[in-house]
């Protein structure tokens, strides 16, 4: 018997959470839909694997045993097909790098006439993602490292080395009564409408609204995009305002939309990232070489944090 394992991802949701409204936004999918895939799992295996109830969803023993399995067979399915993914790559002398708009900017050109230098008989392709996928690739195999704003959903099983710190700025529709300021308190946006990022990309979504700065106030969206060409016309035509990074101001100029620093919001980061499986990949670590030795000019630290490989190289 087969079963999709988009089924058991939404299993493993319902079971971890235990009650299928938390599930369904934990899966950004609605109820009903969620509550029919559900079922449709279980008549394909042919038990039971919920008691449902007013408290929620209970495993049945069935579920129990499925529940224990799920981790490790989603989780081998995944690495099965990044190993797929990554020998054709390596067949083609290709190397897949995703990347973010703005990640890296200035320096992505040097790190890529680097990288050519020193694997001259391999190519780079670089893949733009939508910013549906912050993760550019990386999450889904179609990527062996990718140039990432930080933080972004599952980077704490990545490897990261971060390559740029910035000031995050607010981008205003140039109307805007606010934008004849120098400057503007992080305090004095709360109130206003936000142009975001799709609701699927969770903690990444958070951080480009803020939402932990914002001693609990609540966020109002005007606009939700996944591209950088909708962000801004979304900003332009006043359907609100957005925090960006610094370089946003030179890279995203165009009439009907003014940059400005903000201040009491937490600055930017931008990070090279990789699969714990790449660490013994040469290839991938030039790569990684070439970042670190191409660090765009523009960043604040000059201690820049540690990664997760360094981390597991000290313990």
């Amino acid at each position: 018997m087969d079963v999709d394992t988009r089924l058991l991802r939404y299993f493993a949701a319902v079971a971890a959470e235990g009650n299928l409204t938390r599930a369904a936004e934990r899966l950004f999918v609605s109820q009903p839909a969620l509550t029919k895939q559900i079922k449709q799992l279980e008549s394909q295996l042919g038990v039971p694997l919920f008691t449902r109830s007013r408290a929620g969803m209970t495993l049945t023993p069935a579920g129990q045993a499925l529940a224990g399995a799920t981790p490790a067979v989603l989780a081998g399915w995944d690495q099965a097909l990044r190993a797929t993914k990554a020998a054709a790559g390596r067949a083609a002398r290709v190397l897949r790098v995703g990347f973010i708009s703005s990640a890296a900017n200035e320096a992505t050109q040097q790190i890529i006439a680097a990288f050519a230098h020193r694997r001259p008989d391999w190519r780079v392709d670089l893949q733009q993602a939508a910013w549906a996928d912050p993760t550019a690739g990386l999450a889904g195999g179609d990527a062996d490292a990718a140039l990432l704003r930080l933080p972004f959903p599952g980077q704490d099983d990545m490897r990261i080395e971060v390559l740029l710190t910035e000031p995050r700025w607010v981008a205003l529709p140039a109307t805007h009564p606010f934008a004849a300021r120098d400057q503007i308190c992080f305090s004095d946006l709360w109130d206003e409408p936000f142009v975001a990022a799709p609701a699927e990309t969770g903690s990444w979504r958070d951080y480009w609204l803020a939402t932990g700065e914002r001693q609990g106030h609540p966020v109002r969206i005007g606009a939700v995009t996944d591209q950088p060409d909708a962000y801004l016309t979304a900003i332009a035509n006043g359907d609100g305002v957005a925090l960006v990074p610094e370089s946003a101001a030179r890279y995203y100029a165009r009439p009907g939309i003014i940059y400005r620093p903000v201040t009491g919001v937490s600055p930017s980061q931008v990070g090279v990232a990789w699969p714990p499986a790449n660490d013994t990949n040469p290839v991938v670590q030039d790569f990684i070489r070439c970042c670190l030795d191409n660090k765009p000019p523009h960043h604040l630290n000059n201690q820049p944090a540690s990664s997760n490989s360094q981390k597991d190289s000290d313990e």
